[in-house]
């Protein structure tokens, strides 16, 4: 995923990005701050790695967190909206999820839930499985699927905002 292909769209689109990034510790921001002049695109990412970080730093609820586990698609939704609704960023990317080793039968190694939020759009959630390829692995495989959604979402026409995806 070419990261300087999401930065110019943005700068076309005239939007600026924000991340919510628990489990690849900040690298999609790092993929996008890589490219010199990223500043007039990117607005600022958010690392969350624990529960406390992801309520202080973007309102993720306890409840919810409680109810659904720190590898949802309810608390990448809310990962999603905080960044967006704290940063001056029209567009935000989430990612939550378990890179291993470990896991459950409920939430295998591999499992990443991932949220885009947009100004005036719903915000969509969806959840991948990626295997057990290795904790490296999985966080890079997580990092493209994130870029691959901003570049996907700020191609978007914009005549008819996609319907957000709930969990199954």
């Amino acid at each position: 995923m070419s990261a300087r292909g999401i930065l110019d769209a943005a700068k076309a689109r005239g939007v600026m990005i924000a991340t919510a990034e628990s489990c690849t510790g900040g690298m999609v921001s790092a993929a996008l701050t890589d490219i010199a002049g990223s500043s007039a695109m990117f607005e600022r990412g958010f690392v969350t790695y624990t529960n406390r970080a992801k309520t202080e730093m973007l309102g993720v609820s306890p409840d919810t967190l409680t109810a659904h586990g720190a590898v949802s698609e309810q608390v990448a939704r809310d990962m999603a909206e905080g960044a967006l609704a704290r940063s001056g960023a029209a567009l935000a990317v989430s990612i939550t999820g378990i890179a291993g080793p470990g896991g459950s039968e409920h939430k295998p190694e591999g499992r990443v839930c991932f949220g885009l939020a947009r100004v005036g759009c719903p915000t969509s959630t969806e959840t991948q499985d990626f295997g057990a390829p290795g904790r490296e692995h999985v966080r890079a495989l997580a990092r493209d699927h994130a870029l691959g959604l901003l570049l996907q979402a700020l191609q978007d026409t914009g005549d008819e905002p996609p319907a957000p995806q709930d969990a199954p």
